[in-house]
């Protein structure tokens, strides 16, 4: 879950790579997986589809006892809200979903009113405002 996620474990991101326009995404999944190398498109097995992974930079170190680096990947799954917009998310957001929007390497990211389903207050979008949740 992208709560579970701290600061220092991606402290090392150099570099997010979206394989999507996430202009048209409400939300993506984020999760740290143990990857064998520090770049390059990892291997996908979940249900759905990878939309984006970060990159490490050299800085960044093997776990000593498996040899892997622990990577952010970015994926959606068959029944999320760009696939079925009114299905189980309609209204609200996975717990691991975040706002596309507010990632950058070494940002964990945040959700807002658009990952949670929005939309915002007819007053908030006339001035423009948006608030992260």
């Amino acid at each position: 879950m992208s709560a579970l996620i701290s600061d220092d474990e991606i402290k090392y991101e150099t570099e997010l790579v979206w394989l999507e326009d996430i202009g048209q995404l409400d939300y993506v999944r984020q999760s740290l997986d143990r990857l064998p190398t520090r770049g390059g498109r990892p291997a996908y097995f979940r249900d759905g589809r990878m939309v984006g992974y970060a990159i490490l930079g050299p800085d960044s170190k093997a776990s000593r006892a498996s040899g892997t680096f622990r990577r952010r990947v970015f994926w959606l799954l068959p029944h999320d809200r760009d696939s079925v917009p009114e299905g189980l998310y309609r209204a609200s957001g996975p717990s691991e979903g975040i706002d596309p929007q507010t990632l950058a390497p070494g940002t964990k990211g945040r959700k807002t009113e658009r990952s949670e389903g929005g939309p915002p207050s007819t007053a908030m979008q006339e001035l423009g405002i948006t608030l992260p949740l």
